[in-house]
């Protein structure tokens, strides 16, 4: 039997650099990076790699990863102060705030409604 420690999803990006600060922008801590080959960051419960996909490189397709959060107002805020575009949705499960990542990968913001 095999033990997993940790785990994480992966996502192809055309430029390192400018990815990280993305993720940092959006309340992710940059957790280790080993220069231009491959970085995780993270938050509670959930860590992504970064790595090069070179400039044919396209989102992730069909992934998206979700952010659940106490107070959208405060998700709305945090994206508007970073000038990153959003659609809002209005589900029965939640409030959603439904943006991407420099790359096109499909990311969101959700307060549930439970």
């Amino acid at each position: 039997m095999v033990t997993i420690n940790e785990s994480n999803v992966t996502i192809m990006v055309r430029d390192m650099d400018r990815s990280i600060q993305f993720y940092e922008h959006i309340g992710l801590t940059l957790k280790n990076r080993w220069d231009n080959h491959y970085a995780m960051i993270g938050t509670t419960g959930l860590t992504i790699g970064i790595h090069p996909g070179g400039e044919g490189s396209q989102g992730s397709g069909n992934t998206s990863i979700g952010f659940m959060v106490d107070k959208i107002e405060d998700a709305r805020s945090l994206l508007d102060e970073n000038k990153i575009q959003y659609k809002h949705e209005d589900g029965k499960s939640g409030n959603y705030l439904k943006f991407t990542d420099p790359d096109g990968t499909q990311l969101y913001f959700v307060q549930p409604k439970w």
